[in-house]
């Protein structure tokens, strides 16, 4: 990993600070809640005067914070600070670096501020409509909407202004929390830091940006299996006094709509308009699942089995540290009869053509067969594939079964399987091996958290790190990886660019449970700036 850091606990007030008779009040005691702090600002708005506020992550509280927020504060008669809480704080890889509970303590501390809550919302537009502030107030950079990569400064201005409050901008000196993090805090690796410094250096981070907005138009259809991700969170209680096994206690659960649908999810971020070809089973309430869950411009086909089931795996999990105890498969990956692969095939033959990207995501479960992968070879005008290996498949589904692609995107592991080589480097498996065994101008060969090895025809292979520090769930994180990189190969990104994008994605994606949310464009592009401050 990058770097590692302990776990920060949760602060609890001792008893003899604040709030005792006679004490003085503490930082801490300034922290409510936004629905007490509302009641509170009710009973006092008349008298107090003009309520001011100011939202942000305040990751790491410095001199132009401080500038930014007593300049707040002369604007009105109070200062309330709404601080991000932490999962929702998209910087990128290992942030926040102070946990919610400190960061507005720190704000807290300070004698400007009269109140701070944590806001427990992606943007600030709930928290604006609970408190309705007087003056709404951001730093001279988001002065220029064009600018503010989350595009959210415009839907804050039109909640203030709905109120009757309005918006000012500060115009004191200004410092970056991410540079000063990335500097003097997150201690990255030599070969991480060699890396995001060589990015630095040559000025890339506007290309990326670039190529990240270059695949907003494209049309994708996605191919491949539904799974029906099922997690059980279950606590140990001790082996069992009769039998060889471990006991547990039901504590809860969640249902995910994974496979091809938490592919498809990923790309209607960064792309105009996804349709996915899926296989469905009987079970209506899977069905409603996955119907439920899609994007809004993700358009959805199924063809249904009959006397087929989803494919459904269930994980057994200790919820404190999300360690996965066993796994069950339920799914009947019998190859389709010929009537449904026919169906399948002439749905490909005349869906694929009005797309610029046909994205593969054969997940080895009995839908995509020889006939099938012959079709989508000859049907797609670009054609990405990526092939998993599984406890489902393991040994007999090789990325090797498609016999050409215009990009793939394997693991090292399923890599070696298909050419047959448990000991070469990666860059010799990707570069001789591999890109012989199958006609494909450009590879990525996933390595965990070694990062991964990029291939594009005629060029030396790249390698670029990892970037994830902590780990929450690696369920979907190739899947990820594999969405993300699909269209930016298409629109001729380089494969250096693309391969970063990829990864920052699979850090991303590892600190989601499950399927929780898909990694989107905007915490794409934050990341990459925040990393390369």
């Amino acid at each position: 990993m990058p770097f590692s850091r302990d776990p920060q606990p949760e602060f609890t007030k001792p008893a003899h600070l604040g709030g005792g008779e006679g004490a003085p009040p503490t930082a801490r005691d300034k922290i409510k809640s936004p629905d007490d702090l509302a009641g509170i600002l009710a009973g006092t708005r008349k008298l107090a005067g003009k309520i001011v506020m100011a939202h942000g992550v305040f990751d790491l509280l410095h001199m132009g914070h401080v500038r930014h927020l007593e300049e707040a504060r002369s604007f009105g008669a109070m200062l309330v600070v709404s601080v991000t809480a932490d999962k929702f704080v998209n910087k990128g890889p290992g942030r926040p670096v102070f946990n919610q509970i400190l960061r507005a303590e720190m704000l807290a501390a300070l004698a400007c501020v009269d109140w701070v809550i944590v806001s427990e919302a992606p943007t600030a537009e709930s928290v604006i409509e609970i408190l309705k502030p007087d003056i709404y107030v951001k730093g001279v950079e988001y002065s220029d909407d064009r600018a503010d990569v989350t595009g959210k400064i415009v839907s804050e201005r039109e909640t203030v202004e709905r109120f009757g409050g309005e918006v000012i901008f500060t115009h004191d000196i200004t410092f970056s929390s991410s540079e000063l993090i990335n500097r003097y805090i997150i201690q990255y690796e030599p070969q991480v830091r060699a890396f995001l410094d060589s990015v630095r250096e040559n000025k890339e981070q506007d290309t990326i940006l670039k190529l990240l907005d270059s695949v907003s138009e494209m049309r994708v259809l996605v191919v491949g299996d539904t799974i029906i991700d099922d997690y059980n969170y279950v606590m140990p209680m001790g082996k069992a006094p009769k039998e060889n096994l471990v006991t547990t206690l039901h504590q809860s659960r969640e249902v995910f709509a994974g496979g091809v649908i938490a592919t498809a999810n990923h790309l209607a971020s960064l792309c105009q308009k996804v349709e996915v070809i899926t296989f469905f089973g009987q079970e209506p309430e899977h069905a409603k699942l996955v119907r439920g869950s899609l994007h809004q411009n993700v358009r959805l086909t199924a063809i249904e089995r009959e006397n087929i089931p989803f494919t459904v795996k269930t994980r057994f999990i200790e919820p404190t540290y999300m360690r996965k105890m066993f796994e069950v498969y339920r799914m009947d990956d019998s190859p389709p009869n010929t009537e449904t692969q026919n169906k399948l095939n002439a749905m490909i033959i005349e869906r694929a053509p009005e797309f610029d990207l046909v994205v593969v995501n054969d997940f080895g479960h009995g839908m995509i067969m020889p006939s099938t992968i012959e079709t989508l070879i000859k049907s797609a005008r670009f054609l990405a594939v990526n092939a998993q290996t599984n406890g489902g498949n393991f040994g007999f589904h090789l990325i090797t079964r498609y016999a050409r692609a215009d990009y793939v995107c394997t693991d090292l592991l399923e890599a070696r399987l298909s050419v047959g080589d448990r000991y070469s480097s990666a860059d010799k498996i990707v570069e001789e091996m591999l890109a012989s065994a199958i006609d494909c101008p450009k590879i990525i060969v996933t390595q965990g958290k070694l990062g991964c090895v990029g291939y594009s025809r005629g060029e030396p292979t790249s390698w670029v790190p990892a970037f994830a520090d902590k780990v929450v769930d690696t369920v979907g994180a190739g899947d990820a990886f594999f969405a993300v990189t699909s269209p930016l190969v298409a629109a001729g990104g380089a494969i250096r660019h693309v391969a970063f994008l990829g990864c920052i994605a699979g850090a991303i994606k590892v600190g989601i449970v499950g399927h929780r949310q898909a990694v989107d464009k905007v915490t794409l592009k934050k990341a990459v700036i925040a990393l390369l401050k």
